[in-house]
């Protein structure tokens, strides 16, 4: 071979590789993009036949066809208003190229299937999602964990932009709610705020309010805090003017005497007597149920209800018209106090949350939150946490 065929030959070599780079190159980045043509369409098609079994709405991994469990899901404003199969395909190819996320649901009121790009946000980002919901023009975001909306202008969003839930409470009922010296809260009540207020990702500050004073302290305008919790009984009364979320605690009226005198009331009619001192707080259930029901008793209001267990150990008076979320805490904690009637209350009830009308989203929420402690079993450990019996 002489020199001018060696240098072809090389020259040739050299254009081979280039060659051959450029293929691989090109193969190789082909390979990293959004699928096109028939790999969208064959996403789309699987999309469209899961959105027919999950009418009530989904989010979905294109990528994989699996749902989160969790994540706060915002669309994009780019693939608004898409609806029907025929226009899947370019949501599916919005969200293999972003986050590669795509909500749908089903309007029936038009009968059709609407789907969206989605961006899919940490639970504990409420905040960010909210901003990301607004900049793309919708109208609400999705938590999924709760299967819940939260609309970009509710109470949700305000709470959210302020940085604080505040929550009204009384902080005179244990085990439920109740104000150290110190001004520390805690509670059973104190920890369910608590998780609302992780959900939507802000702190919490609890306000002081009364028994007397709850009703007028919930509606009050200025408003003084987002909603009351502790020991609150669900009432057809309070729905009339206000609203109240789901039961998360089984409640009843009962009584506290001393443990010396607890073979002595078997019954209403055993306390319903002139020579019987009733001891109630003012201004709650409490004091409403021994007027109604107890007409012959001595009646006794006592302005602070976390003092009169003591009252009663120490003989200012015999029965404490009490619940039986709070007769157990006093009856462990002093052996001079029985709750006889513990077993068998006069009635039979639940406690909720309770807050002003037109708060709609946060109580959708708070109901969801509820359910969600229930389904996973935390809601019992908090029973248990605080010796309450667990009915749910």
């Amino acid at each position: 071979m002489n020199m001018k065929q060696a240098k072809l030959k090389a020259w040739l070599l050299i254009a081979l590789i280039a060659v051959c780079g450029t293929v691989c190159t090109t193969s190789c980045s082909s390979s990293n993009n959004t699928p096109k043509g028939n790999n969208v369409s064959a996403i789309a098609d699987k999309i469209w036949d899961f959105s027919q079994t999950h009418p009530d709405g989904f989010t979905i991994d294109a990528r994989t066809l699996t749902e989160p469990s969790e994540g706060i899901a915002v669309s994009y404003a780019a693939t608004q208003n898409t609806h029907a199969r025929e226009q899947l395909d370019k949501v599916v190819e919005h969200a293999l190229q972003h986050d590669g996320y795509v909500g749908g649901w089903y309007n029936s009121e038009n009968n059709l299937y609407y789907f969206d790009s989605s961006k899919l946000f940490p639970e504990n980002s409420l905040k960010e999602a909210l901003q990301f919901g607004s900049d793309n023009g919708q109208h609400s975001v999705f938590i999924i964990s709760l299967y819940t909306d939260v609309p970009l202008d509710g109470k949700i969003a305000e709470i959210s932009k302020r940085g604080t839930l505040l929550v009204g409470t009384t902080g005179d009922y244990r085990p439920l709610t109740y104000c150290e010296p110190s001004g520390d809260y805690w509670g059973f009540g104190i920890d369910l705020a608590s998780e609302i207020a992780k959900t939507i990702g802000v702190n919490i500050k609890f306000v002081k309010t009364s028994w007397p004073t709850l009703s007028t302290d919930v509606m009050s305008d200025p408003q003084l805090f987002d909603f009351a919790i502790g020991g609150i009984t669900i009432t057809e009364d309070r729905r009339k003017t206000m609203q109240m979320s789901s039961g998360y605690l089984a409640n009843g009226k009962t009584i506290l005497c001393r443990a010396s005198e607890k073979d002595k009331y078997k019954s209403l009619s055993d306390i319903d007597k002139p020579e019987v001192r009733v001891m109630v707080n003012p201004g709650g259930l409490n004091e409403k149920f021994a007027k109604q029901n107890l007409t012959n008793a001595t009646i006794m209001v006592h302005q602070k209800n976390e003092e009169i267990p003591s009252l009663i150990a120490e003989g200012a008076a015999d029965v404490m018209i009490t619940e039986i979320t709070e007769a157990p805490y006093y009856v462990t904690s002093d052996s001079r106090l029985a709750a006889p009637l513990l077993n068998t209350p006069f009635t039979n009830g639940e406690i909720g949350v309770l807050m002003r009308n037109g708060q709609d989203d946060l109580l959708q929420l708070v109901n969801a939150v509820i359910a969600r402690m229930k389904e996973d079993g935390s809601l019992r450990q908090l029973h248990e946490k605080y010796g309450l019996v667990y009915t749910y």
